[in-house]
């Protein structure tokens, strides 16, 4: 049996720190992942950085992945306008089969494609954004730092490190709550001290 794949989608202005957590913890799994655009040609994160996907929304071939993941963006309004986008998550509405993991603005797409109609979600959204946007289930809005519902995983920005272990998680990776937590307070010398089979 093959393995299933990750899929990252990456459109202008994404927010590439929002994903990092994620990443490392499935590049530590050895999870192979594949980046996904409308076009094959440079994508600029909000952080200035220029990423090239593998592959266009052509080439998705939904049997081969077992999650999407949908960085939050800077500036929203251009890629909401984009069809090509909205057209590819349209394909994932009412399917149970895939984790589809979402942070900050992102859920917006999820929203406007029809992928969260009648679940339970999260969003980084000014509150004008949700209220201008007849397309979002205010109703559905859960005021969590994460909130999952079945097969779908929201989460605010500042909550990257805790989007990216439960990603693991749903993924049956054994990903501990540690992770990524930052410095220890108090500063105790021995936490460290590292070693590599430890």
């Amino acid at each position: 049996m093959i393995e299933k794949k990750v899929a990252v989608i990456i459109y202008p202005e994404f927010s590439s720190y929002e994903i990092s957590i994620v990443l490392a913890i499935l590049r530590s799994f050895e999870k192979k992942v594949i980046v996904f655009s409308a076009e094959k040609t440079i994508v600029d994160s909000e952080e200035g950085l220029h990423f090239i996907p593998d592959k266009t929304f052509s080439e998705f071939n939904i049997k081969e992945y077992e999650c999407l993941i949908l960085p939050g963006m800077w500036s929203f309004p251009k890629v909401l306008n984009d069809d090509r986008y909205i057209s590819f998550l349209s394909n994932f509405k009412n399917n149970k089969d895939i984790i589809i993991a979402s942070i900050s603005s992102s859920p917006i797409l999820l929203a406007k494609a029809g992928v969260l109609e009648g679940r339970k979600f999260c969003a980084g959204l000014f509150e004008e954004d949700i209220d201008k946007y007849g397309f979002i289930e205010r109703s559905s809005i859960i005021r969590q730092p994460i909130v999952v519902d079945g097969n779908i995983i929201t989460a605010l920005g500042l909550a990257y490190r805790e989007f990216g272990i439960e990603v693991g998680r749903k993924l049956n990776l054994k990903c501990d709550e540690s992770w990524f937590s930052g410095i220890k307070k108090p500063i105790i010398e021995y936490d460290y001290i590292f070693y590599r089979n430890k």
